[in-house]
């Protein structure tokens, strides 16, 4: 019987660093960014539904975001300074990307590459458009979360990409109320110690 090395593959997002340009306190890798992103997904969605009256899929949303940067198992990570430095390199790296989201889709039976596809490849519903903004807000919370953390590790490092990163956020929360939500809510909380968490609980 032939072997399919698709999950091998995807299981070394763990050897994924993010944040290579940066000095970092504590490494970040590929994996625990990915079920954060999920996890936040998940969240927005279940609030989109709760608060604001929308029929949201949120478990489809916490999938999507589990494989949202999956091509960089093969790419790396490549920093958004230079991901977006010009539309060509912009451009370029879409190329790229979609050439190694069709290797990672090799590494599947036949019959089990086209439910991955829509995954990985973007072929979506118009439900899973809608869903893809909230993997984006979900993916610059994540991102807004380990500049919060680096900072009250003590990291200055990351001061500049808190800034970009809260301008962007402002941008997405007049579109999705639920990400203000998710800021005024939960935000305040992360970088604070186990002891704080707990008492606050």
């Amino acid at each position: 019987m032939k072997n399919y090395p698709f999950f091998a593959t995807v299981s070394r997002m763990k050897y994924i660093h993010r944040w290579a340009l940066m000095r970092n306190s504590r490494l970040e890798d590929l994996s625990e960014h990915s079920l954060e992103v999920a996890m936040i997904a998940h969240a927005l969605c279940l609030i989109g539904n709760v608060r604001f009256g929308k029929h949201l899929n949120a478990e489809r949303a916490a999938l999507i975001s589990i494989y949202h940067d999956a091509s960089e198992i093969i790419t790396g990570d490549l920093p958004t300074p230079v991901k977006y430095f010009s539309n060509e390199i912009r451009t370029a790296y879409g190329d790229v990307e979609a050439l190694a989201v069709d290797r990672l889709l090799s590494g599947l039976p036949e019959d089990l590459r086209a439910a991955y596809a829509e995954i990985l490849k973007g072929q979506d519903s118009d439900e899973d458009r809608v869903l893809r903004r909230y993997v984006k807000a979900a993916d610059k919370l994540s991102a807004l979360i380990k500049c919060i953390e680096e900072d009250r590790a003590g990291n200055t490092e990351f001061r500049t990409a808190a800034g970009t990163t809260r301008e962007s956020l402002d941008e997405i929360c007049r579109e999705l109320p639920e990400v203000s939500v998710f800021m005024e809510t939960f935000l305040p909380s992360y970088g604070e110690t186990l002891d704080e968490l707990l008492t606050e609980a």
